[in-house]
């Protein structure tokens, strides 16, 4: 069966991780929940993607689970599959393996985590990290994948993220959402957002945004961040489905995005 996406899709994409599913579903022998059902439920509510992150140590997303989405994906031409990693553990290998399968893959965010890491909490970094990303960078896009550098809001990094051949960078917004409470240190870190997105799209680069974003705080972000082409949430979305269900959360953080544009 196919599936469109609607022509009314919001203009910033909202791309659904499913790792905090895998999560729960570790903690058993039950295969429960499903990451593949969750997926299509979301996909179903109007997402216009889903994401993971498998970890060399599977700690959430499983091997097979990559595979078992990127089948699902086949049946939603129009959605995207987004897998984020770290290019030197075991993201390639897995890219590689579904691009020989001719599986959906969209999408590789190269994100700089550490194998133990408890979570991605800072970018790339330039001139740095120049010489070994520009090989992973052109074997992704020759595999026919876009790829996004996962990026703190540093503007004067954006030129050198696109001259190693990033077609997108991924702004990392965990230090924006810790400063919403506060509405000083709140404008400050828009200002970065806003200011690293400007360069970004001036050196080429598309612009993707993710890490901690929620109900409260995405419409905010948008309105103040132009051309943020995808927004990445996992956690505050899989923790609002627990009450909400998936259909009705992906329906309101649609309503979130569709609301910076008023």
């Amino acid at each position: 069966m196919s599936h469109a996406l609607t022509s009314d899709a919001p203009r910033t994409s909202l791309s659904v991780n499913v790792n905090k599913v895998a999560l729960l579903r570790n903690s058993r022998h039950l295969g429960i929940p499903s990451v593949t059902r969750a997926a299509a439920l979301c996909l179903q509510a109007g997402a216009d993607g889903i994401t993971i992150h498998p970890r060399p140590d599977e700690r959430h997303i499983r091997r097979h689970d990559v595979f078992d989405l990127a089948r699902l994906m086949r049946d939603w031409p129009g959605r995207e599959f987004n897998i984020e990693g770290n290019p030197f553990h075991n993201l390639l290998d897995v890219a590689r393996e579904l691009v020989q399968q001719g599986l959906p893959l969209h999408q590789l965010t190269f994100v700089p985590d550490a194998v133990n890491q408890f979570t991605s909490d800072h970018g790339w970094s330039f001139p740095e990290d120049a010489q070994r990303l520009g090989p992973v960078v052109a074997q992704a896009r020759a595999w026919g994948v876009r790829v996004s550098l996962f990026m703190d809001p540093e503007p004067g990094q954006m030129a050198a993220a696109r001259a190693v051949g990033a077609d997108r960078v991924e702004l990392y917004t965990e230090p924006y959402a810790a400063d919403w409470a506060n509405p000083v240190a709140r404008d400050r870190q828009l200002r970065r957002y806003r200011e690293a997105a400007i360069a970004a799209q001036a050196a080429g680069l598309g612009v993707n945004a993710g890490h901690d974003l929620n109900r409260d705080n995405l419409t905010a972000f948008l309105r103040s961040v132009p051309g943020v082409a995808e927004v990445s949430i996992g956690h505050a979305l899989i923790a609002d489905a627990l009450e909400l269900g998936y259909a009705a959360t992906v329906q309101e953080y649609r309503r979130c995005i569709a609301a910076a544009a008023d």
